[in-house]
């Protein structure tokens, strides 16, 4: 039920704001229940909400882990959540430069051993300070492994390798 609004006041919320803002904070509780337990040890959440979590992580009823996820929610209303989004958001940043860097590797791996010499002037102007002769021994032993249709042990070295010569750098996200 609405409150009548006073002069001067800001006018009530509405019932569907409400609704959205309890919707947002449970899916906020959710997103806690699937995060790692040490990011939500270090966002220091009042215990009964700390332990509500660890309770809904332990069990295997459908019925019971809705309802468990609810009281969560309902737990969670009456706190700052601004704070925990802004870790689980950076948390997911986190997660996801995580793999543009993989795949940015994967793809110089690939590279490196569809084009060889070529690719190896590029990604050494990339990365400077890729050692060139490692670099060619690695891709060498990449084709040839390629070549004969052995397992993919030389390739999976040169994908940690260049991951390794990669990490450190600026690159797309």
């Amino acid at each position: 039920m609405r409150r009548r609004q006073l002069p001067g006041e800001p006018p009530p919320p509405t019932k569907t704001e409400l609704k959205r803002q309890a919707r947002g904070v449970q899916d906020l509780a959710d997103r806690l229940i699937e995060a790692p337990e040490d990011l939500v040890a270090g966002l220091k959440l009042p215990d009964k909400v700390a332990d509500a979590i660890a309770l809904a992580r332990r069990i295997t009823s459908r019925a019971a882990l809705l309802r468990q996820r609810q009281f969560v929610g309902k737990l969670m209303r009456g706190m700052d959540c601004g704070p925990v989004w802004a870790a689980l958001e950076a948390d997911a940043q986190g997660a996801r430069s995580d793999a543009a860097r993989f795949r940015r590797a994967e793809h110089w791996r690939d590279r490196l051993i569809a084009e060889g010499d070529s690719a190896v002037d590029e990604f050494a102007g990339e990365v400077p300070a890729a050692d060139r002769a490692e670099l060619s021994r690695l891709l060498a032993a990449a084709i040839v492994e390629r070549n004969e249709g052995k397992p993919t042990g030389a390739a999976r070295e040169l994908f940690r390798w260049v991951r390794e010569r990669i990490s450190g750098l600026p690159g797309p996200t």
